[in-house]
């Protein structure tokens, strides 16, 4: 089983992802705020990491630095799930490590899911299947 942490500020929008990927059979982890998604990332370990960039306090860039930067975080995917979908925002994400960016409003919840699922699939290859 996949595990993902959703980093998402805005609780409907983080329940909506978290059921829809609960939904498909992957274990979620939350987080509301870029201080605990990083907590959180170091201490789940998961398969994918689903970012925000409009947060308080740290935005989803900054979180994506720290986590590029720490050696125990540094291999995991992270995608980019957010409302910014400015070229510049994007090269910047992917510049910095985001293995893809998703703007929420021209993707519906099952079509992120199987966005994240075919990272998932890449990713995991030498994986036993369980």
């Amino acid at each position: 089983m996949t595990t993902l942490l959703i980093v998402e500020d805005d609780p409907l929008i983080l329940r909506m992802y978290q059921q829809a990927f609960e939904f498909s059979k992957h274990k979620t982890f939350v987080a509301d705020n870029g201080e605990d998604g990083l907590a959180k990332a170091k201490a789940e370990k998961p398969d994918v990491i689903l970012l925000d960039i409009m947060m308080p306090n740290m935005n989803g860039l900054e979180v994506l630095k720290k986590l590029k930067l720490d050696p125990d975080t540094k291999k995991i995917p992270v995608v980019m799930l957010t409302n910014l979908g400015r070229d510049k925002d994007i090269k910047t994400a992917l510049s910095l490590g985001a293995v893809k960016y998703i703007t929420k409003v021209d993707n519906t919840p099952k079509e992120v899911v199987k966005q994240v699922e075919q990272i998932i699939d890449a990713t995991t290859r030498d994986r036993i299947p369980e």
